[in-house]
Order: structure tokens, then sequence, then C-alpha cells
């Protein structure tokens, strides 16, 4: 009974942080590099750039900007983040598979994985309203 009350008192004052914990509400923007573009045989660029809407996720809000030329992805940027290293970390990682596989249709980033989820839909909207 003596280790009780100590034990009671500890375990409340670890939870406390616990309790008070908020995701951060700030956002940052990261650019991924976009390669100089070229123009058509008759000297108009076939590039279209699409936004993807704001997906809203626990960490914060996710939104991604696609830049096609003719068929292809050729960049993304990422025009919402959430502020938080994992992600900020994980970005690069994302874009990078994005122009590999052409599509959505890529790996979560460990650490990473609600942003991703996000990343993931906002991208694959602006592939679809590309098409519209």
């Amino acid at each position: 009974m003596k280790r009780a009350l100590p034990v009671l008192v500890l375990t409340v004052a670890g939870l406390i942080p616990v309790w008070r914990y908020a995701p951060s509400e700030t956002t940052t923007t990261t650019e991924a590099t976009q390669p100089a573009s070229t123009p058509s045989s008759s000297g108009t660029s076939t590039s279209r750039v699409v936004a993807g809407p704001t997906v809203n996720t626990e960490k914060g809000p996710v939104q991604v900007e696609v830049t096609f030329e003719g068929g292809e992805i050729t960049a993304v940027r990422m025009l919402q983040q959430p502020d938080h290293p994992q992600t900020t970390a994980a970005v690069p990682t994302l874009i990078e598979e994005t122009l590999q596989a052409q599509s959505a249709d890529v790996d979560s980033v460990s650490g990473a994985t609600i942003t991703s989820e996000g990343y993931k839909e906002s991208l694959q909207a602006a592939i679809d309203a590309r098409g519209a």
C-alpha cells in the first residue's frame, strides 16, 4: 500500500502531457525540382498544372499540385503539408515514387502514414481532374 500512492501520482503526472497534446496547425510548403519544360514542335508547351483538393488529416491539411507534360507526370509540388519532421522527411520520397510510378499507386512512408494517405488522395484527385 505504501507504493500505491507514488505509483498513482507518477502515472497521472506522466499522462498529463498526453492529455495536453495538440497537433500542429501550421503548414509548410515543399517544392520538388521541376525540369525545364520542352516546347513541342509547334513551339507551344503541352504542360498542364492541376492542383488536387485539400485533404484534412489528423496531422494537418495536405494538398498537391501536379504538372503534366502530355500524358506524363513531370513534377509534383506540395501546396500544403503538416509542419512535422516526419512529414518533411517523407515528402521527397513520395514525390520520387510518384514520378517513377506515374500514378498515385505509391507506398506509404513509414512514420508518415497519415500524411502519405492524404498525399495519395489529393494526388489521385489531381490525376482524375486532368482527364476531365
